[in-house]
């Protein structure tokens, strides 16, 4: 067995990368502190502090507003029902016409340059607002899924990886009376889990982050996600409405703390999901590379 020894230089260009990515890994987290601090702050510690990660006295005042009615925890379901359900139509109109592309098809070029194509121009918003409207779409949450079904790249990332499955294991499967369908789920998925860990990933924070395509399509408020719904907050907490002249005792939270625990209230469930994805988050980006 061969032994690693570490020369000087190593060892400082190891300390150097444990410096430099602890200084990144502070540059990213500080803020976070900072927002979750600043949500549970009160007003005057907001005003004379300009920056802190403890706030010395906490107040749930931010949250209290936020969550004064039932409308968010309405909206939060809204968008966790979108995100798993717009997930799921991802992942099934991507993976089918994945290893569509990576098998032997007639006419393979020609959708691949197609696709290609759609990456690089696409029709617009207004066309597509007149698409999904005439399929009868708005106020659907059909709307938020359908027009986004398939990323571009997404698709060839995933093709790619498909091609890479020995074709060796696939004719095997189909001389033991597999068919293509068969060979999809039994054989190709269950080799691509950490490909599909990261995508779903990817297209799960998409549809969770997305308020543009909701913002055009759904006009009716119940049928709002979180991300509608809490640039209206945002908006309101700005001075749109004033709380106080219909009630003489409301003491609105700052503005600040509001938005703050909107950042917190955005972005917690995708927190919470990471961590569960994230083992097989680099293994799946690299093992879809496309290779030169």
């Amino acid at each position: 067995m061969m032994m690693k020894h570490h020369t000087l230089g190593s060892k400082l260009f190891d300390v150097a990368n444990y410096v430099f990515l602890s200084l990144l890994a502070l540059l990213m987290i500080v803020p976070i502190l900072y927002i979750v601090a600043g949500s549970f702050a009160s007003e005057a510690e907001i005003s004379s502090r300009s920056f802190f990660i403890v706030p010395t006295s906490i107040t749930f005042d931010a949250y209290q507003y936020v969550f004064k009615d039932n409308t968010i925890p309405r909206s939060l379901l809204v968008s966790v029902f979108v995100t798993v359900a717009g997930t799921v139509v991802n992942l099934f109109f991507t993976m089918t016409m994945a290893y569509a592309l990576s098998r032997q098809v007639i006419g393979k070029n020609i959708v691949m340059n197609m696709i290609v194509f759609s990456m690089l121009f696409s029709g617009g918003m207004i066309p597509t607002f007149l698409v999904v409207k005439s399929m009868g779409l708005l106020d659907s949450y059909l709307a938020l899924m359908l027009p986004v079904a398939i990323s571009a790249f997404n698709l060839i990332v995933v093709k790619s990886f498909f091609q890479e499955i020995p074709t060796e294991l696939l004719e095997a499967a189909r001389i033991d009376g597999c068919n293509d369908l068969s060979v999809l789920w039994r054989i190709v998925l269950p080799l691509s889990k950490p490909v599909i860990a990261t995508f779903s990933l990817f297209y799960a924070v998409g549809h969770w982050n997305d308020f543009f395509n909701a913002l055009m399509y759904i006009n009716d408020t119940a049928k709002w996600p979180l991300q509608v719904l809490l640039r209206q907050i945002v908006l309101l907490a700005t001075g749109a409405m004033d709380m106080s002249s219909m009630d003489p005792t409301y003491v609105k939270p700052p503005d600040q703390s509001i938005k703050m625990a909107i950042i917190v209230i955005g972005t917690l469930p995708i927190l919470v999901v990471y961590p569960f994805l994230q083992k097989h988050f680099a293994k799946g980006v690299m093992l879809g590379a496309v290779k030169g």
